[in-house]
């Protein structure tokens, strides 16, 4: 059955267990539907063009997690409206006034930085550009709450367990893979990134990988997404920080064109279960050793 949760206006909602048993915790920064009626009305896009952005259904892909003793944290603020997966000054000056060009950003130049200017499929939101008080007053009320609370859970996992372990949970489009794959290959079903072990010991992605496969996914490695501002900046494997970023076929679950669960989501929802059980006992064994 879909997994409800309360619906209020906000940044985000922490999902804590009755009791934190395990170092691994989750996050979904671009699932967030609270959209605020005034940016749609600044937006030449209709609602349904808006929300191609979102990891639509992760947060209830994931929502068993605290009933299995690990933290959940859910993004509320849209990605179209604020990219809590870029960081702050990833300022866009295509959509933000007032902003001087930077070194080459790739992310800022698709537009695709902290403000989006564009959606899915390269659709612009915006007639014009915002002014940048305009921006800096979402980062201030958005981005940074959100992290404070990601670092905190972070830190508060590593202080009790040693370690923490960050899933990073989102969803990916099935035409990015196919545009991503080579003649012939197998698509993959789910994409792991940990930055080419920046983020995330071998022993953490092997396991998580392992929880996956052990549910009949089929993973790839950091190809085509290896991760990005999260796991760039969480992600510390020498301090048994580790960060490890999940993307997720939409088509296994969703119709892409209409953002509506298919008729197979709840049997797509217990696989998730599943995996999220087997995700949480990453850890609870004997600590490896940190790299030096």
């Amino acid at each position: 059955m879909h997994v409800a949760f309360p619906m209020t206006a906000g940044v985000f909602r922490l999902h804590q267990p009755t009791r934190q048993e395990t170092p691994v915790i989750f996050a979904s920064p671009h699932s967030g539907v609270a959209y605020d009626p005034m940016f749609l009305e600044q937006s030449v896009l209709t609602t349904l063009q808006i929300r191609s952005s979102e990891d639509a259904y992760v947060d209830q892909l994931f929502a068993t997690a605290p009933t299995r003793g690990a933290a959940l944290l859910l993004a509320e603020v849209p990605r179209a409206y604020l990219d809590l997966n870029r960081a702050p000054d990833e300022l866009d000056p295509a959509v933000i006034e007032g902003i001087v060009r930077a070194p080459h950003n790739p992310r800022v130049s698709s537009g695709l930085g902290v403000i989006p200017r564009v959606v899915s499929g390269g659709r612009a939101i915006y007639r014009g550009k915002l002014p940048l008080a305009e921006a800096e007053a979402r980062i201030a009320r958005y981005w940074h709450p959100y992290h404070r609370a990601l670092r905190e859970l972070v830190e508060s996992t590593h202080t009790q367990f040693g370690q923490a372990i960050l899933i990073d949970c989102h969803s990916m489009p099935h035409e990015a893979i196919e545009h991503h794959a080579r003649p012939g290959q197998i698509l993959p079903q789910v994409v792991l990134g940990d930055r080419f072990g920046a983020a995330a010991a071998p022993w953490v992605m092997a396991a998580i990988e392992a929880a996956f496969e052990g549910e009949g996914f089929l993973v790839a490695r950091n190809a085509p997404f290896a991760g990005a501002f999260i796991a760039q900046s969480y992600g510390r494997p020498s301090a048994n920080r580790h960060v490890v970023q999940v993307e997720i076929d939409r088509s296994l679950y969703m119709d892409e064109t209409t953002i509506t669960p298919l008729p197979v989501f709840d049997d797509f929802a217990a696989r998730m279960a599943s995996v999220v059980e087997r995700l949480v006992g990453i850890g609870q064994q004997e600590l490896p050793l940190a790299a030096e």
